[in-house]
């Protein structure tokens, strides 16, 4: 999984990317608040952990930056515990909050339980193309045709969509899906995702469910 670390402290952005990185994460390291919106910008990440003290352009101007156009989870670093910035944050729309100086072994702890959560947004109803699904009576329809979808098969579609255009990794989409970790050798991702193109995709001419090799899947409306 992909983490955007924005910190200007080059030992600290050092140690948490050395550290991630021998965790099993993918790492990009900002230490500018302006490098950190050019990747926030061009780029796609499974978690973001951002600094509020930064050179350029605060966090705070990078998590309403992020919140404008995505909601992936916010880890917010600071050297301030005072309440104001603690409830500032989460207002903002970050998912969680960690004071320095902290362990690495409480932030990895916190990275893998919002990874674990990366909550869907709240919505009722979602529509691509001819594909709309109504969550609140588990409605699944193509056009005309009504699509029958098991419980785990109706969560599958529920995050693609709800995720729409975005490419999503197999290990992120087991953990939402299922709630806990797979490990990367195992396929029951790729079965599940076969499972619900035969019922989503197969039978229509346009599909919406496509592979992105070597990086996950993607639902979206392609011309």
């Amino acid at each position: 999984m992909r983490i955007l670390l924005v910190e200007d402290e080059d030992k600290t952005a050092d140690y948490l990317a050395a550290g991630l990185e021998e965790s099993g994460f993918r790492v990009e390291v900002a230490r500018h608040g302006l490098d950190g919106r050019h990747l926030i910008e061009e780029a796609e990440f499974d978690l973001v952990i951002l600094d509020v003290m930064l050179p350029g352009l605060d966090g705070w101007e990078l998590l309403r930056l992020i919140r404008r156009q995505s909601q992936v989870p916010v880890l917010f670093l600071s050297a301030r515990d005072d309440v104001e910035y603690r409830v500032k944050g989460l207002d903002l729309g970050a998912d969680d909050y960690l004071v320095k100086p902290f362990s690495f072994v409480e932030l990895l702890a916190r990275v893998r339980s919002l990874l674990r959560r990366g909550p869907l947004r709240a919505r009722e109803s979602f529509r691509v193309a001819d594909l709309h699904m109504d969550v609140l009576r588990r409605r699944v329809t193509r056009g005309e045709a009504r699509i029958a979808l098991t419980n785990q098969e109706f969560a599958l579609l529920q995050l693609l969509l709800d995720r729409e255009g975005e490419v999503l990794s197999r290990p992120f989409i087991a953990s939402q899906v299922w709630g806990m970790n797979f490990e990367s050798d195992t396929n029951v991702v790729e079965v599940a995702v076969r499972r619900l193109r035969a019922k989503v995709d197969d039978p229509f001419s346009r599909k919406l469910i496509h592979t992105e090799r070597g990086m996950g899947y993607v639902l979206e409306a392609r011309a």
